[in-house]
């Protein structure tokens, strides 16, 4: 494998492939726990986060290997591209802990978001998991469209936290929300 830097960078991107709909599914999950307080499926999150960064480190390493092979620019580009990647994915994996922390909060003190704050949270991470779906077939399918897809998606996401945001302290001043549960949000 390691004779031919091509195939060896192919094995590169399916596996960060892999790893982002890891990170993808994980990350709809935890969001899933968080908006429906479901903390049954606690385990698995822990479980899949475990998984990712061991993937992180794999990946890391093989790359580094295929990094050591003699590449072209291109080539050479499309390794540092991975490790970018890499990063990102195993980034995506911590929030999905950071949620399921939230959640864990949330159960633990009994609170509640609003009928508005959840459908709020829905918005925003739908489209949010949007973008890292579109992200992960633009590297899986080598799509310039997926990759413009992202960017738009990660302007909405910007533009809706803002929105979102505001609303949020529309709720807290009307005392539609509880404080603490506004924390979280």
């Amino acid at each position: 494998i390691f004779q031919s830097p091509p195939l060896a960078l192919e094995i590169g991107v399916m596996e960060v492939v892999h790893m982002g709909n890891m990170a993808k599914d994980n990350l709809k999950l935890a969001l899933d726990i968080l908006i429906n307080g479901d903390l049954e499926r606690t385990d698995k999150v822990i479980r899949n986060e475990e998984a990712i960064d061991v993937m992180n480190k794999k990946l890391t390493e093989y790359l580094i290997q295929v990094n050591n092979l003699s590449l072209n620019e291109k080539q050479k580009r499309l390794v540092s591209d991975l490790f970018y990647s890499i990063s990102d994915l195993e980034r995506i994996g911590d929030h999905a802990e950071n949620l399921l922390e939230s959640a864990q909060y949330m159960a633990e003190h009994e609170l509640q978001f609003s009928e508005t704050g959840i459908e709020d949270l829905k918005q925003i991470s739908s489209v949010a998991v949007e973008a890292v779906v579109h992200a992960v077939n633009s590297r899986r399918d080598k799509s310039m469209e997926d990759v413009r897809m992202v960017s738009k998606l990660e302007d909405e996401v910007d533009s809706l936290e803002e929105e979102l945001r505001d609303k949020h302290i529309d709720r807290l001043s009307k005392q539609v929300c509880n404080p603490s549960a506004g924390v979280v949000f």
